[in-house]
């Protein structure tokens, strides 16, 4: 499968399924064989709460060269380049950009437990036009192309708009302002609320496949959110800020909230305080 990037380059078309091969490689490589098997020293607290390990580096590095040969001159980003240069950030909606999740889910890796995804979104000028999330531990891979839709693996998925709601949904409190939490709670009879798999590669799909309805997250960094927020959109759902606008990567206001349908988008947003929408 091939996708129209610039009709006015020298890179016309683009094969996609060299990335979900360079990902499968680097999976097998590097995470799969170390699973379980971290030592200490291949663990590092890089924020207050906040986790990397020696696979995450390794993982990015051996990418970030994979995705710079497959279109040269397109910009890489990733999670632990922003976290020493947080300035990269800024080029975020300007040509060609890899956005890059080595390992989403690092907690989990370095718990043992999983679920981990690595996620790539492909951007143009700020646009998500594919991507890819892969489960190292399951080799599953979900991914998505703008206007082309969504699939897992070789099958090709879709929201099932006849489902019977189940009131089933993801928040993350971690970083929720006191009003808000204090709005869900008031409204919880009304959902059964989770707080999901602590890796968005996984909670993502999870929408589309009937696991749960809506996922609501406060802090949006574009790594975890630009591919999945494809693979939804693309599956027939809405990924939307809370003001109701379209999601793009290069946002930085806080709030995010998708969902199976615009009817869920609708009801769980009426749930919310209007202190959460931006200034």
């Amino acid at each position: 499968m091939n996708i129209h990037l610039c009709p006015h380059s020298d890179m016309t078309h683009f094969p996609l399924e060299e990335v979900g091969c360079l990902l499968r490689q680097k999976a097998k490589e590097l995470i799969v064989p170390r699973w379980q098997q971290l030592r200490d020293e291949d663990i590092q607290l890089k924020a207050p709460g906040e986790w990397v390990t020696a696979v995450d580096r390794e993982v990015e590095e051996e990418l970030t060269f994979g995705l710079c040969r497959l279109i040269p001159g397109a910009t890489v980003i990733g999670e632990e380049q922003c976290a020493t240069k947080p300035q990269l950030l800024d080029g975020l909606g300007e040509g060609i950009v890899w956005l890059l999740d080595p390992v989403d889910g690092t907690r989990n890796l370095v718990d043992g437990t999983g679920p981990v995804s690595v996620m790539v979104a492909l951007l143009k000028e700020g646009e998500t036009l594919a991507s890819w999330m892969l489960n190292p531990l399951t080799d599953v891979m979900c991914r998505a192309v703008k206007g082309a839709g969504a699939w897992v693996d070789s099958r090709r998925v879709a929201i099932d708009t006849h489902a019977i709601p189940k009131g089933q949904g993801i928040v993350r409190k971690r970083f929720l302002p006191e009003a808000v939490k204090a709005a869900l709670e008031s409204a919880a009879g009304n959902f059964v609320l989770q707080p999901g798999s602590n890796c968005a590669g996984d909670d993502y799909p999870g929408m589309v496949l009937e696991d749960h309805e809506f996922a609501l997250y406060w802090r949006a960094l574009p790594w975890d959110h630009a591919p999945g927020a494809l693979f939804i959109s693309e599956a027939g759902g809405v990924v939307a800020r809370l003001d109701g606008t379209p999601y793009q990567p290069g946002q930085q206001m806080k709030g995010l909230l998708a969902a199976r349908s615009q009817a869920i988008w609708n009801t769980v947003r009426s749930l919310l305080p209007d202190v959460c929408l931006p200034t």
